[in-house]
Order: structure tokens, then sequence, then C-alpha cells
């Protein structure tokens, strides 16, 4: 065989071998979006996750319907997969249902999903299952907690099986002293469970010393811990950054108020979650709290409102989270009438070859709403329709006020005298 010959074979082998990498790709795809996994998370978790593709396709079909058939939600299913991806493989398999059958004799009040995270992080530590009895009696008994605050515990912190009984104990013990009541602490350990995971002197004294220092009663604290634990898993200095945050803030007052009107610990906490939010994005902390510095109207929006933006700006418009950055602006209008609507509106224009240049996001975000209408909208009568703002085509403007209240406000007539006729006429004659 000639060196062009060997040359050619190569080049069809690898095409091949690409083509044939492509086609498992979509086929893996197809069956995690059989099974509930959103299109958009698919491709993620491939990514993250490349040696799934070289598992058969039989045996993902049959670990994916094995985990189904324990009943358990879709949601958590696709939750679980997404942080462990190792329960996809056979071996795990083998031994889940080796095992779960004894796991639903011998702890017959836990439901599918938390027997399944106790068997997970019991295979991590390489500890054997049906051994953990001790442990999940002694939550029940030693600490009071109830049924649901053990399975809450197991799901959301499966380590505390390694967790020592005196660093559990050191922690209700310390909330206890703070004034939150025993039955208030089964409620907090369910919401939060990693607050079992955090050290009193390390993690909780110093956050609560933080807080006094702050100027924030215990009362405050008290409410605000029963309203949403995870506030204590907070970290140390992190509500400073958030409070300094929030008072230097220039912006109208009716934002303002709208900020801090559940209170002013309230308002840190929710900066911390979007902060939170935007990090998990790939920002920085610090253009995080830059870009909610320079647009507060994020801290009134709902984090998963904030979350489909963020999703929207990546999967559908094909931009970077950095241009968060130049433009926050993009986080704090509305996402139905103008984020969709004006980027409707473009990729309209864009197909019908209308639009010879490139539109960034700060063109489709900063104009108002008249500018771009009468940019975009106006000389292409087909875009009224998706824009709808202006338009006036299907919809109905709402007036102001009631019809014929302009009747109340029109002047009083008068009947006209002969003496009044005179009396301006002698006047106007004076002036001339």
């Amino acid at each position: 065989m000639t060196l062009g010959a060997k040359y050619a074979n190569a080049r069809f082998l690898g095409s091949t071998s690409a083509f044939s990498h492509y086609r498992k790709k979509i086929a893996v795809a197809n069956l995690f979006q059989k099974y509930g996994f959103p299109p958009s998370l698919v491709s993620f978790f491939l990514s993250r996750n490349p040696s799934i593709l070289h598992s058969p396709l039989p045996q993902l079909h049959h670990s994916l319907t094995t985990l189904f058939s324990l009943r358990i939600p879709q949601n958590d299913i696709v939750s679980l997969l997404t942080t462990n991806p190792s329960l996809l493989h056979h071996s795990f398999h083998d031994a889940l249902q080796s095992r779960l059958p004894q796991l639903q004799t011998r702890f017959p009040t836990l439901s599918p999903s938390t027997l399944l995270n106790l068997f997970l992080s019991s295979t991590k530590l390489h500890l054997d299952p049906l051994h953990l009895s001790p442990k999940l009696n002694a939550l029940k008994t030693d600490f009071a907690f109830s049924d649901a605050t053990v399975a809450s515990v197991l799901e959301g912190f499966p380590d505390v099986v390694v967790t020592s009984e005196n660093e559990i104990a050191s922690v209700i013990d310390f909330l206890a002293e703070f004034g939150i009541p025993r039955d208030e602490i089964d409620l907090v350990v369910r919401s939060f469970p990693r607050v079992l995971a955090l050290g009193v002197e390390q993690r909780l004294r110093p956050l609560f010393r933080e807080i006094k220092e702050l100027g924030f009663s215990n009362r405050e604290m008290r409410r605000e811990i029963s309203r949403d634990p995870r506030i204590l898993g907070m970290e140390i200095g992190e509500l400073t950054r958030c409070l300094r945050l929030i008072e230097s803030l220039k912006c109208r007052e009716s934002i303002k108020e709208r900020v801090i009107d559940s209170g002013l610990m309230r308002a840190c906490f929710e900066v911390k979650l979007r902060v939170d939010c935007l990090c998990g994005y790939g920002l920085t902390r610090r253009d995080a709290l830059k870009i909610i510095w320079k647009e507060p109207r994020v801290i009134c929006y709902e984090v998963g409102d904030i979350e489909r933006k963020v999703e929207f700006l990546v999967q559908r418009m094909k931009c970077s989270v950095e241009c968060l950055a130049e433009v926050p602006k993009y986080l704090g209008v509305n996402f139905e009438k103008q984020i969709v609507a004006r980027y409707s509106v473009v990729e309209c224009l864009r197909g019908k070859g209308a639009i010879g240049f490139e539109i960034g996001l700060k063109d489709l975000v900063m104009p108002s709403r008249l500018r771009f209408y009468n940019l975009y909208v106006k000389p292409y009568p087909e875009c009224e329709k998706i824009y709808g703002r202006f338009s006036g085509c299907g919809v109905q403007v709402k007036m102001k006020h009631p019809p014929g209240l302009w009747k109340l406000f029109k002047p009083q007539k008068f009947a006209e005298r002969d003496e009044d006729v005179k009396n301006v006429r002698s006047f106007m004659e004076s002036l001339v």
C-alpha cells in the first residue's frame, strides 16, 4: 500500500470514528431526554461526564429504568444524577438491586429517595448501610428528631452517618441556648440539614457575633432563622458585605423601599441568594456584587426569574455570562415584555435579511421602548404583532380615564347679556 493510500485510509477511519461518536452522543442525549432530562441540561451533563458516552446504550437504558422503577419523583432523579453520575454505573445498580429489599425491610418508614441517598453515601464511605440502624435510632431517640426530619437529613446531609453525636449535640444545644424552641429546632434541621455540619466554635458562634455587631437584635435573628434557616449557612463576613452594598445603593427611593420591605437582615440574605445564583453560572463573587449594586432591581426579582433570564441569555441568545457585567440592566427588566419580545423581533429581522449589522446585548436592552419600536418595529409592519408595544395591532390600549369624564371638567357656560358686550367693547377700544 502506498503512502497516499495509507493516509487516505487513516482519514477515512478517523472520520468514521468521529461520525460514530457523534451518533452515539445523539442517541445518549435522546435517551436522557426520554426520561425527563431538559435538553439544556443534557449537553452540560454529558460534557461534564464524558465517560458516560463509553457505556453501552442498553446498560444506560437498564440503569435509568431501574432508578425510575423505585417510584422516585422525576425531578429528584434528575437532581441526583446531576450530582452523582456514578448512579449509572452497572456495578452500583447490581449492588443496589441486591441490597434494596433488605434496606426496605430494615427501614420501612424511609422513602425510596431517602434509601437511595443512604445507600449512595454509605457506598462512598465504604460502610454497610444495614449497620446504620444505631445511628438513625440515635437521631430519633437522643435528639428527638421526627421521621420527616431524619429523612430530610439523610437526603440533604448524608454524611451525618459518620458525624459524631457530640458535634450534633453541640449544634442543637447552641441553638437552644440562643432561644430557639425545641420544636422549631426540628423544623430548622428539616429545612437546612447541613446546619449539623457547621461547627459551633468555627462557624455558628462567630456568625452570631458578627450579626450582633451589625446592630441586629436577637429577636430579629430568631425570626429570620425560623423564616429561612439557610441564613445559618452564610460565610463569616458575607452578611457585612451584603449590608454595606445595600447601604451604598444609589437608586430610586421606591426601589430601595421594596428591597428593605421585609427588613434589613432579610434584604442582606436576599442579596446573598442572588450572588450565589450568579456565581453558579460562572461569574466571580466580585462581579456578581457589582451587578447587583448597579442594578438593584435584581433583589426584587425571584431567584427563579434570574435563572430563567441567565439561561435565556446563554442558551438562546448565545452570549457569555460575562456580558452581564457590561449590561446589568438585562437582569432588571421584564423578561416576557422586554427581553423575549425584543429578541424575537431581532430574530425575525435577521431571518429576513433586514439587519446587516450585529445587534449586541446593549443594543437590545438599553433603548427605551419607544426608541426600539421606532428603530426596529415601525419600519417593518410584520414585526408589530411580535412586539405588541405601541403597535396597535391586536393590542387594546387602556385609557387613563373612563369615557365621559371630560364632561365633568367642562367649564360652565353663562348667557351673554348686552351690557356685558358693551363693557367688553369699551374695554378693547380703550386699549387701541
